[in-house]
Parts: structure tokens; C-alpha cells; sequence
């Protein structure tokens, strides 16, 4: 079954490009992103690793780590990065799961928990599935699902976007409009009475309609 938002992110153990790691030991106190790929030596997936590690640092900065995922062994992504150091200018600087049994993809829906053998012998388009971006927070559950096709490829600047959202909205009582970005007006969550916005918010607050009250991003 998918992994639903709201959902605890299953843990497990893993081979990386870094070592043995406990996911959920891992991510420690942080968010975290993590990102899956049908097959080592794909075109598409060259593109968004070699991105990835440019954004590294927007991802330091809101207290997020990156991981990654490919239904192949730790040598061959090794050998990959070397590929994607040469042609995107950056090799990744984060950890890569290798996942030869499909244990990772079938624990987190992204292939059928039936599904019988290993790596071996798949090609990309039998993982065609694997495709998915996964944002958990710092109490292990799942706060972002999105799931991708093979000639599409990512936009981690929308992750980051999101992830702005999703901090600013676990600690402000506040939801974000269409297309926001961080700095821009929010909007107070229903469930916040009128009478308690004021001790909130007591300059007040924009209102198109009742249920519309649009108010400058919160500050620390």
C-alpha cells in the first residue's frame, strides 16, 4: 500500500555511499528528502543528482538532509558519480541507498510487496516506479509525496519551496496561498477563531471573504 501524508516513514537499514546507516537514525532531529531512481546510468536521473548536490546547501540551511535511492549495488553508484561529476559539474555529496533487494522500494510502496528476485536483470523501465520524492520530518512521518515519470525530470526547487512551507506551518498557526514563497503574505488556518487571531495578529488582517484572512509571513 502507498505511504499516505501523515504516515510514519518506514525505518530501516541500509548500504550507502557513506556507510551502513538506521534511516530514522540518520535523520536524527532533522527533515529530510528522500529521492528514488529506477536504475544507475539513467539520463534523467544524471540530471537531477548532479542538482541536487548544487542545492545542498539550501538544504543544510532548513535543517534538511538529502538521501538518495537506486535500484542497484553501492560500487555502481560510486562509479556513477564519477559520470555525473563530469557531466553536471558536481558529484553527489549526499548518501545513496543501494537498494539490490528492493527491500526500500517495496517497503515504501513504490514497488509490489509480491514482487519476487532482486535487481538483477531489471532494467529502468521495470522500476519505472521508483521514482518518488518523500519529505519526512523530524517526527519520522511523512509530510510530501510526489511521484514522478522517467522523462520527467524533478524540481527540487519546489521541494525547497514546499519545505519552507511545511516549517513555517508546523510552527506558526498559518497555511501558504498559491504559489508562495518564503517572505510573502500567508493566510491564518481555519481553526483559529477571529478572537484569538487578534491577540495574534492585532494590526489586523486582510479579507476578501470570512474565511479568506490574509496576514504578513510570521517572524521569529
Amino acid at each position: 500500500m502507498a505511504l499516505q501524508i501523515g504516515d510514519l516513514a518506514p525505518d530501516f537499514e541500509a548500504e550507502t555511499t557513506e556507510g551502513r546507516i538506521s534511516f530514522h537514525e540518520w535523520l536524527g532531529n532533522s527533515w529530510g528528502v528522500l529521492f528514488s531512481h529506477p536504475k544507475d546510468f539513467t539520463p534523467v536521473c544524471t540530471t537531477e543528482l548532479g542538482y541536487m548536490a548544487k542545492l545542498k546547501p539550501e538544504f543544510d540551511k532548513r535543517n534538511t538532509k538529502i538521501i538518495g535511492l537506486s535500484v542497484d549495488p553501492v560500487d555502481n553508484h560510486t562509479r556513477w558519480s564519477n559520470d555525473i561529476k563530469e557531466t553536471q559539474g558536481q558529484a553527489p555529496n549526499y548518501p545513496m541507498i543501494g537498494d539490490t533487494d528492493l527491500k526500500i522500494s517495496k517497503l515504501y510502496g513504490m514497488l509490489p510487496a509480491s514482487l519476487e528476485g532482486t535487481y538483477d536483470g531489471r532494467t529502468a523501465a521495470d522500476n519505472q516506479t521508483v521514482r518518488n520524492v518523500f519529505v519526512v520530518g523530524p517526527d519520522k512521518k511523512i509530510k510530501l509525496v510526489i511521484v514522478y515519470p522517467m522523462t520527467t525530470g524533478r524540481n527540487f526547487d519546489e521541494v525547497l519551496r514546499v519545505i519552507d512551507s511545511l516549517q513555517l506551518t508546523a510552527k506558526y498557526k498559518v497555511a501558504t496561498p498559491v504559489n508562495w514563497k518564503q517572505g510573502e503574505d500567508v493566510i491564518i488556518v481555519a481553526s483559529v477563531s477571529d478572537d484569538d487571531a487578534k491577540k495574534t495578529y492585532p494590526q489586523g488582517w486582510k479579507a476578501p471573504r470570512p474565511y479568506l484572512r490574509i496576514v504578513p509571513q510570521p517572524r521569529p
